[in-house]
Formats: structure tokens, sequence, C-alpha cells
């Protein structure tokens, strides 16, 4: 058999038997305690998706940057306060939205099911109903119970999360920190198949990449072409761009079929291609079926990071703030 077909196969055959939920976790944690939570966040969710198709990247971004810092949590949803710059303050958050969704449903879940549900599996189920809107039903299965945690620190967002610029040995290493392997490394980064980027994020690739005035010689030379028409020097820092090339709002494996074109927006998004069994996986998640299995697992163990539950850390009345 060849390698790449065996490689195929052994990808596919951890989808098929799936991995374990944290032992923390489990489905329907709130059968009783408050058995309309997923139809409560599901109904609100779907509304403001079809009022702003935005909305399932920013969730889906505000998700990953909560879990990779301290575990998914909610601490990314804490506000600073006068003793404390909270990890909303770090640079790379401080271009997060989607906050006002989660609000909404913690209000209304607060009048129906009164401190119950946690912000933290408010996130991950909002995140996974978001995405779910185009294709009309829930993408993934998630186990809930996760808590709140009390600590929310911009340093250590800002130590923790991965770069835009990062190669793939970081990226690896950072992934590989959070319980996550390069299978997940690759299909997550399939996220970027919906939203928009700043112009300052790719200028080095297009106007000065070894410090020489030159382009990035792994970014389509067609494509960084049109990028700098777009994206003229001097860089207007408000300028944005679309991650997915002319796909951005449609939750689809088109990012691949970009990302082997060489048309990864992203120094990190360019970094899958530089190791080979990465882009083995690249070329295998041009298949729509393959990826959005490959989605919904991974996004089931990115959901399952270093969660905290029962014993452990609160269930907040506002998202924005820890109890007093």
């Amino acid at each position: 058999m060849k390698q790449s077909n065996l490689v195929f196969l052994l990808l596919v055959t951890v989808v098929a038997f799936g991995i374990c939920n944290a032992d923390k976790l489990k489905m329907n944690y709130y059968h009783k305690s408050c058995p309309s939570v997923e139809r409560i966040v599901r109904e609100i969710t779907w509304s403001r998706v079809a009022a702003d198709p935005s909305l399932p990247a920013k969730l889906l971004r505000l998700h990953y940057h909560d879990c990779f810092v301290r575990g998914c949590d909610a601490s990314v949803l804490l506000d600073s306060t006068p003793k404390n710059s909270a990890e909303k303050a770090a640079l790379p958050n401080r271009s997060l939205g989607g906050y006002e969704v989660i609000d909404d449903i913690k209000k209304k879940l607060e009048q129906v099911c009164p401190h119950k549900v946690s912000c933290a599996d408010i996130l991950a189920l909002v995140t996974r109903d978001a995405v779910s809107y185009q294709f009309g039903r829930s993408m993934w299965k998630i186990p809930t119970g996760r808590k709140d945690g009390r600590v929310s620190k911009a340093s250590e967002a800002l130590a923790s999360l991965p770069s835009p610029f990062a190669n793939f040995t970081t990226l690896l290493r950072q992934f590989q920190d959070n319980d996550l392997d390069i299978v997940d490394l690759v299909t997550l980064s399939g996220a970027h198949t919906i939203g928009i980027t700043h112009c300052t994020l790719v200028a080095k690739r297009l106007y000065n990449f070894t410090g020489k005035g030159d382009a990035d010689p792994s970014l389509n030379p067609n494509y960084a072409t049109t990028l700098r028409t777009m994206c003229p020097n001097p860089i207007n820092p408000k300028t944005v761009l679309e991650l997915d090339p002319k796909s951005s709002l449609s939750f689809d494996s088109h990012y691949y079929e970009a990302l082997n074109q060489n048309k990864g927006l992203l120094r990190s998004d360019a970094a899958l291609l530089t190791n080979s069994h990465s882009a083995q996986i690249v070329r295998k998640l041009q298949n729509p079926h393959v990826f959005l299995a490959f989605f919904s697992r991974s996004m089931k163990k990115m959901g399952d990071i270093r969660v905290l539950a029962d014993g452990e850390g609160e269930i907040r009345k506002n998202c924005r703030a820890v109890n007093a």
C-alpha cells in the first residue's frame, strides 16, 4: 500500500472511531437542570447569524482564543478590572467579536434556568450552532459540564495564542501543548475558510519578506499581485481581506483548494505546506466530506482542553465578570 493511501486510511479510521471526550464532561449534562439549553442557544444563535453572516467566523475565533489560554473556561469573556488586564486586552484579542451574542444567550438562560449553565458551555454551543446554521443541522455533538474560570490575564494570552506569523514547528508545538496533533492543526486551520483579516498581517509577505523589498516566494505570484492592489503601500490598517478568497462567508473546503494553489493568506496558512505530512493532509481535506468529518472531530477535541468541571471554577451570573 502506498504511504499516502496508508496515511489517509489511518486518518479516516480515527474519524470513524472517534476519540474519548474529557472524562469531566458528558452528553446531556443539563437534561435535568436546564433541558431547554441547547434549543435556546440554537434559536438565538441562528437568529443572529441570519442577520449577520460574519458571526460564525467571529465566534469560532472567540472559542479558539478561549481554549488556547487556560483551556475552555470562558476566561476570554472576562472584562479587565482596575487591578487586572484581562485576556481581552491582549493585542491578538483586541479584534475579537461576538461577545454580545454570548451576553444575550446568558441573559435568557438566567431567566429560564438561573445559575445553571456556564459561560464556557455557552461559548462551545454557540460556536457549534453558528457554524451549523449554514447546514440547517448540528454539525457535531458537544458534551457539557464545563465550569467558568476565575482568572484572565492578558500576558497569558499573548504568550499562548498561535501567531499568524508562526512557522510550522512553532504551530505544531503549540497545538501539541494542548493535546492536539498534526491532524488537528491542519483541520482547525480550516476555520480560515470563513472570516477576514487586515492588510497589516500580510504586508511583509507582499513588500519586504526578507528585508530587501521582495515578496514571499511561496505566495502565488498572481495572487500576490492581486493582494498588492488591494493592500497598496503604505498599508492602511483598516483595510480588510478575505482569509479564503471569494469564499469567506461559506464554510467549506475551499480554503484547502486555495492553499494548494499557494494562496494561503497568512504565513501560518502557508506554513502547512512546508511539512510533508501536513501538506498531505491539506490535499486530503480538499474533499468537503472529509473536511467536515475531520473538523467535527477536532472541534470536539479542542472543546475538551483543560476544562474545569464539578468542584472547579464557577457558573458566572454575568459572563463578563467573576461572581462576587
